[in-house]
């Protein structure tokens, strides 16, 4: 049952043919219902209507041949579902009639057509049964009672007898004869006891094989370009170029694809925009930078030119980080799939050969389609920051069922749970001297959370052992599986 949950939280295709299935048959299944009764009505109907022209038919013919064959002529035109004989009188009474009818229909036709009046032996083939096994002469004795001619049947003498028995499956007629007997005439059949005998449920079967095939290619002609689209907006969620929608289908798939086409647009036009803007301010930055510089040199106090040494150095910095993160949002490097594992690990292998307190576990390989230079850059930052602050990181990967999540951890002081957002804003420091020596500018999380997210992830910081005075850092990169 889960199973089938899941496809259906899954699938529209499903979702869809199940519906048009669901509709179908309870439609169907509503109208069988409804005319399941006038149509047994009717098979009974017809089935006096002929049975009344044949017995109207060999009475006449009766009439015609001698008195000594006419038992024989009442024999001989029996059939499957249908007993004719010759008796003394009129019958008053529907019991015996009833009774010496299901005897008759105990007799294999084959047998009553040859006269021998026994029961089919056991080397015979097998004949037409309109007894179903197992029936009985009270089964026969159910409803009987003295019925009314069909209508519009006006070829039997107006002295003709008619009568229902075995609930409405069985009728007889008896007509009397110039002769003072009269012709007997019986008529069972069972009747389907329910829709499921009948043609119907295989019509049902095939309109919904039909409806199916149907239904899938329709589906699909929708599913496919909304697939496409997701695929699109998922690879546009990474990052990575994406080239513009076929605009195909019904009008809603069209302009569904011609809006994602004018989204991606919009969304490439704005970040070139405000790239190009942050990179004009930065560059334009520069002059007038130089230019303080120059004249703080003029200065002849030797403590106010190092305090403003100092804060020209402080906003060069600056000025570097927002170029970087200009260039960053610019950065068209390709994205290709890598052992992310080996990535890792190099990264930590290089800031441990500069003299970082660094460990990578190791763990199992996991290979990751990403941008490398942007994912490396993301790394360096969170283990820089983790060695900065708590003198050593711990680095390690984590794969989930949706999730691929490289974790660096640290057992410094850890950050209070009211900064943890405000850390990613640009140029935002916990420490407020913003002493080059004790932190840099205050960009490095806003780009590696910039970059992660450009991957279809984010950098979420959380308390590494929450309770304890110094509980340290968890930062971990998580990416989309």
């Amino acid at each position: 049952m889960k199973r089938l949950l899941t496809w259906w939280d899954k699938s529209l295709t499903i979702q869809l043919l199940v519906s048009m299935l669901a509709a179908l048959f309870i439609a169907q299944s509503i109208g069988m219902c409804l005319s399941w009764d006038q149509f047994r009505a009717d098979l009974r109907i017809a089935a006096r209507s002929e049975l009344s022209s044949r017995a109207a038919a060999v009475a006449r013919l009766i009439e015609t041949v001698p008195a000594d064959l006419r038992t024989e002529i009442a024999r001989v035109n029996s059939t499957d579902y249908t007993r004719f004989w010759i008796s003394a009188a009129p019958e008053t009474d529907l019991r015996p009639f009833v009774q010496e009818a299901f005897e008759r229909f105990q007799v294999p036709l084959r047998s009553l057509l040859n006269g021998t009046g026994e029961r089919a032996s056991a080397g015979a083939p097998p004949a037409p049964e309109p007894v179903p096994k197992g029936t009985t002469a009270a089964a026969f004795a159910e409803g009987v009672a003295w019925g009314a001619p069909p209508a519009n049947r006006t070829d039997l003498p107006t002295r003709a007898s008619y009568l229902d028995f075995a609930s409405g499956n069985g009728a007889g007629i008896i007509v009397p004869l110039s002769d003072g007997r009269a012709l007997n005439v019986a008529f069972y059949k069972n009747y389907m006891p329910s829709i499921w005998a009948t043609h119907l449920p295989l019509s049902l079967a095939v309109t919904a094989v039909l409806v199916s095939l149907v239904g899938v290619l329709t589906v699909q002609s929708i599913a496919r370009p909304l697939r496409q689209l997701t695929k699109a907006a998922e690879t546009l969620g990474r990052g990575e170029a994406v080239a513009p929608l076929h605009a195909c289908g019904p009008d809603d798939i069209r302009r569904t694809a011609e809006a994602f086409n004018q989204m991606q647009e919009r969304l490439h036009r704005f970040v070139e925009d405000r790239t190009r803007m942050l990179a004009a301010i930065g560059h334009d930055l520069r002059t007038p930078l130089t230019t303080l510089r120059l004249r703080a040199e003029l200065v002849e106090d030797r403590d106010l030119q190092e305090r403003m040494l100092s804060t020209i150095d402080e906003m060069q910095s600056m000025t570097e980080a927002t170029l970087s993160l200009a260039r960053q949002d610019a950065n068209g490097e390709p994205t290709r799939t890598i052992d992310l594992s080996a990535l890792v690990e190099s990264i930590c292998d290089d800031l441990a050969e500069i003299g970082h307190s660094v460990t990578f576990h190791t763990g199992p390989r996991i290979t990751y389609r990403c941008r490398p230079d942007g994912l490396r850059r993301t790394i360096r930052n969170l283990v820089e920051n983790a060695v900065r602050y708590a003198g050593h990181a711990d680095v390690r990967l984590a794969a989930g069922a949706s999730t691929v999540e490289i974790l660096v951890e640290d057992a410094g002081p850890g950050i209070p749970l009211d900064n943890v957002e405000d850390v990613f804003a640009p140029f935002f420091r916990l420490e407020h001297s913003r002493s080059r020596e004790t932190g840099g500018v205050g960009l490095g999380l806003s780009i590696a959370r910039a970059i992660a997210r450009q991957h279809g992830g984010d950098v979420v910081l959380a308390p590494r052992a929450p309770g304890l005075a110094s509980p340290g850092l968890r930062a971990a990169v998580v990416l989309p599986a």
